[in-house]
C-alpha cells in the first residue's frame, strides 16, 4: 500500500512539473485575438461618427481650446479630416497593434498624423489607448525623449 501511495504522490508531483514548464504560446495567441478584436472595435467606434476634443493636454498644459469648433471625422481609407467650417484640415489615421519593444504585447495603438498646421501637428503621434466606447475615446502618450505625458480625450458629437 505504501508503495502505490508514493507512486501516486511521484505520478502527480511529475504531471504539476510538467505542466508548470509548459509554454506559455496559447497566452501569446490568446493576446493577439484580443489585441485583434480591439483594433476592429476602436475603428468602428471611430468611424461611427463625428467627434470633437474636449481635452488635450501637451506635456506642460492643457491646449484644449487650440481645437474648439473643428469636427474631425474618421474616415475610410485611413483619411482623417478636421473642419470647423472655414478652415479643413486633412491627416491620416489608423489603429495598429503595437510592434515596437519598448511597449507592452497587449498594447493597441491609435496612430493619428496631421502634417500641417502645427496645432494639429502637435496631435500627431502613435497614442496608447486609456478607455474606448461608442461616445468617448481617451489616450494617452508618454514622450520617450523629454519624459512628458500627454492626453486626448474625443468625444462624440
Amino acid at each position: 500500500m505504501k508503495t502505490s501511495f508514493k507512486f501516486g504522490l511521484l505520478l502527480m508531483l511529475s504531471f504539476s512539473l510538467m505542466s508548470s514548464m509548459c509554454s506559455d504560446d496559447d497566452d501569446d495567441n490568446s493576446q493577439s485575438n484580443n489585441n485583434t478584436q480591439t483594433i476592429q472595435e476602436v475603428t468602428t467606434q471611430a468611424q461611427s461618427g463625428d467627434w470633437i476634443i474636449t481635452y488635450f493636454y501637451d506635456t506642460d498644459q492643457e491646449e484644449t481650446n487650440n481645437f474648439t469648433g473643428y469636427i474631425f471625422t474618421f474616415g475610410a481609407n485611413n483619411q482623417l479630416t478636421a473642419t470647423n467650417g472655414t478652415n479643413n484640415y486633412t491627416g491620416s489615421w489608423s489603429v495598429t497593434d503595437s510592434n515596437s519593444n519598448d511597449d507592452s504585447p497587449s498594447d493597441v495603438d491609435f496612430n493619428i498624423n496631421f502634417s500641417s498646421p502645427p496645432n494639429f501637428e502637435d496631435l500627431s503621434d502613435d497614442w496608447d489607448i486609456v478607455t474606448h466606447s461608442s461616445i468617448k475615446i481617451e489616450l494617452i502618450d508618454v514622450s520617450g525623449g523629454n519624459g512628458g505625458t500627454d492626453y486626448l480625450t474625443f468625444e462624440k458629437q
